[in-house]
């Protein structure tokens, strides 16, 4: 809470391998909410990492504290980190205002990892003004970000596939901010105008922005769509304050009761398979015993 960099490094540490240790730690640092979490989302290859980076920079230039948490592939070997977003940062490693935090999904679905609400909340507790959260490259359903967010960016690009792709629900339902990044790139401009035309007569009608994060075009335009909502917050929102608690409870809800079952279903599961193997189970059956 005194902003200490190590031992903020510690306790996000501790969160993604000792759940309950780290939920001693958790309860003592008081309700969230200090800070505004940016969810960012979308299909592989769409830059959201490039696009996370140029945010960095228009955010420091406000002179506001960054956090950032950029969840990526596990490795099936070491469990780690696949990608490593902050390869992509390492020019603000330097900058005492910015924090960056790769985190392995370990198999999670969703786009986020188990420990992703409890580095939030511990983001926050740490003083940084501005959370960015960076999810695996997702498919149309896997939208959990949503639920951990205060605003929810939709990255998309052209060349992904036809309209057909753009108007299935899942990520075109969740966004606050949709954003066609790439856009020197034949066809950025008919995505935008089949994006808007999904939402021409709906009872919502997002930003549709185009941007290059490459070279920076539109990016202070889509910090100025984000910051609508950032304005609410600071103002208040009881809305917004809600629905990133609501989802932060039952992420970790959900990560305790994995973690739990986890911890019994290997040596369990082993000695199921021999029935199975042995013909006297069926597999549902082992199933449902797995589950008890």
């Amino acid at each position: 809470m005194k902003g200490d960099r190590s031992a903020l490094a510690r306790a996000i540490t501790l969160a993604e391998n000792d759940p309950e240790r780290a939920s001693g730690l958790l309860e003592k640092l008081g309700a969230p909410g200090r800070a505004f979490v940016v969810g960012v989302t979308g299909p592989p290859g769409t830059g959201k990492s490039t696009l996370v980076d140029r945010l960095i920079d228009s955010y420091r230039e406000l002179g506001l504290r960054v956090g950032v948490v950029a969840v990526d592939p596990s490795s099936p070997l070491t469990g780690g980190a696949l990608l490593g977003d902050r390869i992509r940062m390492t020019r603000h490693t330097g900058d005492r205002g910015v924090y960056i935090r790769s985190m392995a999904s370990r198999g999670w679905t969703g786009g986020l990892s188990r420990a992703t609400s409890q580095a939030i909340r511990l983001m926050d507790a740490a003083g940084f003004d501005v959370i960015l959260l960076e999810t695996v490259g997702i498919g149309q359903s896997d939208i959990e970000v949503v639920g951990v967010s205060h605003s929810v960016l939709v990255v998309m690009m052209p060349g992904l596939g036809d309209d057909v792709q753009v108007s299935k629900a899942g990520l075109m339902e969740v966004g606050d901010v949709y954003v066609v990044n790439k856009a020197d790139l034949d066809g950025a401009d008919a995505m935008v105008v089949s994006m808007l035309s999904l939402f021409r007569g709906s009872r919502r009608s997002p930003p549709v922005l185009k941007v290059s994060a490459l070279s920076g075009e539109g990016i202070e335009n889509l910090r100025k769509a984000i910051d609508e909502a950032r304005t609410k917050f600071s103002s208040g929102d009881r809305g917004l304050r809600l629905r990133s608690v609501r989802g932060m409870i039952v992420e970790t809800a959900r990560g305790a009761a994995m973690a739990r079952f986890a911890a019994v279903s290997e040596s369990k599961a082993e000695a199921l398979a021999q029935q199975v193997v042995d013909g006297r189970m069926s597999v549902e059956e082992a199933a449902r015993r797995l589950g008890r």
